[in-house]
C-alpha cells in the first residue's frame, strides 16, 4: 500500500513508533482460534510521537477524538486473517491510512445558489404530491 503522510514524515519512522500485541482471536476458526494468537493489536500514542509535530498532534486528536484513549493512545485491531503476519500487515495499513486521513485538509464547500430550473422542478413537485394526496381525501357529504 501507498503511504502519504503529508509528505513531511517518512513511514518507515512512524512505523518503528508503533507498539505490537498479538492475542488469541475470538469467533470461529476452529482449533486454529484455540492455540495460536493471530489478533494482533496495534497502539501509537500520540501524545508521546516524536515524529509528529504539535499541529499533526492536534488535528489527529480532534479528529479521531472517539478513538483515541484519555492517554492519548490510538489503538487498533485486525483479526480478519488467519496469520498474525497478514493481521500486523493490515493493522499497519490500516492505522496508516486512518492518520493519512485525518491529517488530510478538508475542501471548503463553496455555496451555490439554486437554478430557476431546479425551483420550478421542486414546484411541479410539490404540486403534483398536492393533487396526489387531495385525490385520495374522502368527500364527506354530511349525513354522518
Amino acid at each position: 500500500m501507498e503511504y502519504l503522510i503529508l509528505n513531511d514524515i517518512d513511514p518507515e519512522d512512524i512505523k518503528k513508533e508503533f507498539k505490537f500485541e498479538a492475542v488469541r482471536s475470538s469467533g470461529s476458526g476452529g482449533q486454529n482460534v484455540n492455540k495460536v494468537s493471530t489478533k494482533v493489536i496495534i497502539s501509537f500514542d500520540v501524545k508521546k510521537s516524536l515524529i509528529l509535530c504539535e499541529k499533526f498532534k492536534g488535528i489527529l486528536e480532534e479528529k479521531l477524538r472517539n478513538r483515541i484513549s484519555q492517554k492519548g493512545i490510538l489503538r487498533i485491531s485486525v483479526s480478519k486473517e488467519r496469520s498474525q503476519f497478514r493481521n500486523k500487515t493490515a493493522a499497519i495499513d490500516k492505522l496508516i491510512l486512518l492518520i493519512n486521513n485525518a491529517l488530510e485538509p478538508e475542501e471548503k464547500r463553496i455555496a451555490t445558489k439554486p437554478t430557476k430550473v431546479s425551483k420550478l422542478k421542486r414546484i411541479t413537485n410539490k404540486k403534483n404530491r398536492s393533487v396526489k394526496k387531495t385525490s385520495r381525501m374522502k368527500i364527506s357529504t354530511g349525513d354522518d
